[in-house]
């Protein structure tokens, strides 16, 4: 039953969002991230947050590299807050902490703490922004994931908010290395009525890849890991089909953990 409210509730949502603007807006958003946790409890309930024994046979010969990110901080939204389930069970990513939460986006993690509606991380047990979060947790490397709730109103505002965070990260946090995930991709038949499509999330990540050269931040191709060679999520990789074609599997969060340690030995050996 509550399987079939999430898928409901997400269709709606995804139908309602390019007709909403301001508290509308904020109020769409409000709604899509009850329905983004429902779906993260369905799925655990369901046993999708375990790992297979395959899953965990691949990791073994990884494991020299999870210490690299012990000076680590991750960064996202409810994409990132799935990978956090997987990994931090068997530390497969060291001692990394993250700062994730459903619906957070470039643009809103720049909210006040006391704005109504926000959707800012708990970092101990208390909401923060993410350039405070970062600093408290005093870790070095910043891997940011976030954009997918950004693109669905367009492609300069996404941009733009990720110029302006990282701005306010770095004012905050002096000497730490912003890493930057490339969004991933959707479900090639996924529908909805906002800008968010495959098409939008690859011109993002164009740009954000130039922004990281220019700013010396390092960008990491994580969407051609779990794509289909298309630009579209590998089916087998997508968590929720039935919902909204964008969240991960336990597949996909494997080959994500690969592509960042496959990043780390590189670090490790240049």
């Amino acid at each position: 039953m509550k399987k079939i409210m999430a898928v409901m509730l997400a269709a709606a949502i995804s139908a309602s969002l390019c007709a909403c603007s301001g508290a509308e807006l904020e109020k769409t958003h409000a709604e899509e991230h009850e329905a983004i946790q429902v779906v993260l409890v369905q799925n655990k309930e369901d046993g999708q947050d375990q790992p297979s024994a395959e899953e965990g046979e691949a990791e073994v010969s990884e494991d020299a590299y999870a210490g690299w990110f012990d000076d680590a901080v991750f960064v996202g939204d409810s994409v990132s807050v799935k990978l956090q389930n997987y990994v931090e069970p068997d530390s497969m990513l060291g001692d990394a902490e993250f700062l994730c939460a459903v619906s957070l986006g470039y643009n809103n993690s720049l909210w006040e703490l006391d704005r109504k509606g926000n959707v800012h991380p708990l970092y101990k047990g208390k909401k923060v922004t993410v350039d405070e979060g970062i600093k408290q947790t005093k870790k070095k490397k910043v891997f940011i994931m976030l954009g997918m709730n950004d693109i669905g109103m367009g492609v300069d505002f996404a941009i733009d908010g990720m110029k302006t965070l990282t701005d306010r990260i770095m004012e905050k946090n002096p000497g730490v290395q912003i890493y930057i995930q490339s969004v991933t991709p959707m479900l090639k038949n996924t529908k909805r009525s906002d800008q968010l499509n495959n098409k939008n999330i690859a011109l993002f990540n164009e740009q954000a890849k130039e922004i990281c050269k220019q700013r010396g931040y390092e960008y990491i191709d994580v969407a051609s890991s779990v794509d289909d060679g298309h630009g579209n999520l590998l089916y087998d990789n997508c968590g929720d089909s039935g919902y909204m074609g964008l969240h991960f599997s336990n597949a996909g969060c494997e080959k994500w953990v690969k592509c960042l340690k496959a990043f780390a030995a590189s670090k490790d050996s240049a």
